[in-house]
């Protein structure tokens, strides 16, 4: 079942909260939420405040993609702030396996986020134990992006792992993704799609998730 993860660094924040609330009543299935620390990536976006704000606006799950340094420092407060999925990058924690297992004690989703030059194989031996893998498909910490295509070549592979350790992964790709490519890609195996401007352009949040969804 494909899902659509909007990511609301695109949104308006002059009316986030009405952002929020039309991403639910107009069939997104997630919340995708950056959190940039300007350390790891070189943006800053927003944290916890942010998070627990909105919490109470929608009952859609919040997708928390922390491209932060150390986010084991800070998982707790995610959790407490509202977050149901929490995404952790392989390239910032080095003890990835203790992270994911401290996320996952809380009772919420735990998954890993690889940068598009980080090969699948480095993970291997975490899928049986994560609910979510996350490719960039882009470098992160900027939106508006091209897509790069040799990381559909790590989804392609990341399925037959999955297929092999895990087959209830969830497969997400962030970066480039809009309705001339989201079919091609959810055949490659992705099922969870975040999209920022190509959810929030113009304003249209229903007309574009509904052209998102295409046939898919």
């Amino acid at each position: 079942m494909i899902k659509i993860a909007p990511s609301i660094l695109s949104a308006d924040f002059s009316k986030l909260g009405e952002d929020i609330k039309s991403l639910e009543k107009n069939g997104a299935d997630l919340v995708h939420i950056d959190v940039m620390d300007g350390m790891f990536v070189p943006n800053i976006s927003f944290g916890i405040p942010i998070i627990k704000s909105i919490r109470n606006l929608t009952k859609l799950p919040f997708d928390v993609h922390l491209m932060i340094e150390e986010p084991s420092r800070y998982i707790e407060d995610f959790v407490k702030a509202g977050a149901d999925i929490i995404t952790v990058h392989y390239e910032a924690d080095r003890h990835i396996d203790r992270t994911i297992n401290y996320i996952k004690s809380f009772g919420i989703k735990a998954a890993v986020a690889l940068n598009p030059a980080t090969p699948v194989e480095s993970i291997k031996y975490l899928i049986p134990n994560l609910d979510m893998v996350l490719i960039m498909t882009v470098n992160p910490g900027f939106g508006g992006q091209k897509y790069i295509h040799y990381c559909s070549e790590k989804i392609k592979e990341l399925k037959v792992l999955g297929n092999k350790f895990n087959k209830e992964l969830m497969i997400e790709v962030d970066g480039g993704i809009g309705k001339d490519n989201i079919k091609e890609v959810a055949e490659y195996g992705a099922n969870v799609f975040v999209a920022g401007s190509a959810v929030f352009k113009d304003g249209m949040i229903a007309q574009n998730i509904k052209e998102l969804r295409g046939d898919l």
